[in-house]
């Protein structure tokens, strides 16, 4: 399976609480719920997609616990992402939940050296094992170099603070766009889905100027 990280995101890179003003209220953060006013026409549309793509999600707690409250409420079957999410495989990153906390369909609780427990479950047959929010756990495999498809949901909004997708340290790795568009009506939120490059390497260049020209070197 092929590890994809999916996420909304602002224009400043915050990912932390769109859809409340509870939803995460860590770090004192008090502007959840930003995606809400720019939700209505067909700006969560790619989201389905997202979900049509994995055979497994990967979650850390707090995100599972959010997930699991809302989304085991939702017993409408034309709604996919519930469907996926009530009755997929799920693995949930907890030091904490036992496996009765854990309690979610089918769900695991995966402890210890979560990189390489990652690594041996991208081995597995399968399309993708999609992380959803869970930002400490998102670093974390960017960080270890394990992500390889991002797809984002950017708003044109600025919160100026709060947990950010790639916050100050995070490693260094080069992506391509896949593909993107500019969702019409409403906000006019922008679709993202990035490809780790070949070599997954942050590629840098210099502009010269030769004879007169400005030349990349």
């Amino acid at each position: 399976m092929e590890l994809s990280v999916n996420t909304f995101i602002t224009l400043d890179g915050v990912m932390q609480g769109p859809g409340g003003a509870d939803e995460d209220r860590s770090n004192g953060f008090t502007r959840g719920g930003w995606i809400v006013p720019n939700a209505a026409d067909g700006q969560l549309d790619p989201v389905d997609g997202w979900f049509g793509n994995a055979d497994a999600f990967l979650l850390g707690r707090t995100t599972f616990e959010m997930m699991r409250e809302y989304w085991s409420q939702v017993t409408d079957p034309e709604n996919h992402v519930a469907t996926a999410l009530n009755t997929w495989k799920k693995y949930v990153v907890s030091d904490t939940l036992s496996d009765a906390d854990a309690a979610w369909g089918d769900t695991t609780v995966l402890r210890g050296d979560i990189v390489e427990q990652v690594r041996r479950l991208k081995e597995q047959p399968g399309r993708e094992l999609q992380v959803h929010g869970s930002w400490q756990l998102a670093r974390s495999l960017h960080d270890a170099g394990l992500v390889d498809t991002y797809r984002l949901l950017q708003f044109p909004v600025v919160v100026g603070e709060g947990k950010r997708l790639f916050a100050d340290g995070a490693a260094p790795a080069g992506y391509r766009i896949t593909e993107s568009e500019v969702l019409t009506g409403g906000a006019g939120a922008v679709s993202l889905t990035l490809r780790q490059t070949e070599f997954g390497e942050l590629e840098t260049g210099a502009f010269v100027v030769r004879d007169g020209k400005d030349e990349i070197a």
